[in-house]
């Protein structure tokens, strides 16, 4: 049996969608529990409580009530479990030998509508939050990715930080979650992915024991992005560090546009591994830097392909000029076909190595049905790339590669922005 070629789908009476990919040569099952729901999907009085609200389902449920129960459950059949919040989604995914299944359905589906909220792990999680929030802001590598985003969007959902703000965070309410939980954890907004080895009679038993709940309702949608850009932006934030951070890319595609390949095999090509372009040329050539990269990240309905690079304080306008060198040349040349082979192996040696690991095919597939309300697989995803051609990689740089998409943001000691936007030419 070919592990990627069978997987099937179905909805609840309730709206709930899931997702099961038998994988019969495995000996763990992951399951994963995906929500529409993240900063995108926030107010300016609730920003950040969909990351908060993230933590707080591990603080203990109405069946296990504190925190240490359900992770000395978990703990106790050896499973890996964590959850993420994007701007656009929050996922929670536990796991484990195949024979626990029914024990992280349960866990699943008992945290996302059982949790206590209780007065006091509320109090102590904020705290929580705040370092949280105080980390990232000290590590430039990560905050000046958030930058560049505000930067892109501006004071709208899609330019908020997922984390939130720490004024909002000290206020956000027991009442509050329970109303964010009613208006977004509805089973019409929820995708359950089950990936791995399991007993097909027996899971579709314990999902409809565990997820098929009568809850009604419809998640509000999300504000639609606005875009409005004629030149360069950029934003430059002074801090005395010993080397200069930047994002500097284009705004780009959303996430579903039928042009994604093309934008994955550029993306790859510029900043792709050890042997890209953004590579070779910044930090090999020219020792500029110690990370260089590129790649894009796309949502509902926009998206940005971004270069980053930390680099010498001395020479950050070399290493800009360079970055954006790269960028122009892409555009104005086409790749050989040797490049363009590299970079599509690249990408579908990444997909298989992927594909191995139960928890990887239970976010892929869990991913796509949430936000296309279809699954690829990795014949699709394969055939796709191997359909990109030189002409498709150069047209859609050209497209990008404007100064009317073009944006940057600096983390460093630098206070002169003058100096940075004299450097934005493409």
């Amino acid at each position: 049996m070919n592990n990627t070629q069978e997987f099937e789908k179905l909805t609840l009476p309730n709206g709930l969608r899931v997702v099961l990919a038998p994988l019969t040569s495995f000996k763990s099952v992951t399951a994963i529990v995906l929500c529409g729901a993240g900063s995108r999907y926030e107010t300016k009085q609730t920003n950040g409580i969909s990351h908060f609200l993230e933590h707080m389902f591990f603080k203990g449920t109405h069946k296990r009530p504190s925190a240490l129960d359900i992770s000395h459950e978990l703990d106790a059949i050896g499973a890996d479990y964590n959850a993420f919040t994007g701007k656009e989604s929050t996922a929670y995914h536990i796991k484990a030998a195949s024979q626990h299944l029914p024990l992280l359905l349960d866990m699943l589906s008992d945290m996302l509508w059982n949790s206590k909220f209780d007065a006091k792990e509320i109090e102590k999680e904020r705290g929580v939050i705040i370092e949280e929030i105080n980390l990232y802001q000290d590590t430039p590598a990560r905050r000046v990715a958030e930058i560049y985003e505000h930067v892109l969007w501006g004071d709208q959902p899609l330019g908020w930080d997922i984390g939130g703000e720490k004024d909002v965070i000290r206020k956000v309410s027991k009442q509050d979650f329970g109303d964010y939980v009613a208006a977004r954890y509805v089973p019409s907004n929820l995708v359950l992915a089950i990936a791995g080895h399991f007993d097909h009679g027996q899971t579709i038993n314990l999902v409809n024991k565990y997820y098929g709940k009568n809850i009604k309702g419809i998640a509000p949608p999300f504000l639609p992005v606005i875009e409005e850009q004629s030149k360069p932006q950029l934003a430059i934030q002074y801090k005395d560090t010993d080397q200069a951070h930047l994002v500097v890319g284009f705004r780009g595609l959303p996430a579903t546009h039928p042009d994604r390949y093309n934008l994955a095999i550029l993306g790859t090509i510029l900043g792709g591994g050890m042997s890209s372009r953004l590579f070779v040329n910044v930090r090999e050539k020219h020792g500029l830097a110690y990370y260089v990269r590129a790649g894009n990240d796309g949502y509902h309905d926009t998206g940005t392909l971004a270069a980053s690079a930390g680099v010498d304080l001395k020479r950050i306008d070399d290493a800009l000029k360079y970055i954006l060198e790269e960028f122009v040349t892409i555009a104005h040349h086409k790749v050989t076909e040797r490049e363009l082979n590299k970079a599509k192996e690249y990408i579908k040696g990444g997909l298989a190595l992927s594909w191995e690991d139960s928890r990887s095919v239970a976010l892929g597939y869990g991913s796509d049905e949430l936000f296309e309300t279809r699954i690829r697989q990795l014949e699709e995803y394969i055939r796709e790339i191997d359909a990109v051609t030189a002409e498709d990689i150069q047209r859609m740089a050209q497209f990008l590669v404007t100064e009317s998409k073009l944006n940057l943001a600096v983390i460093g000691p630098f206070k002169d922005s003058a100096r940075f936007e004299k450097l934005l030419k493409v």
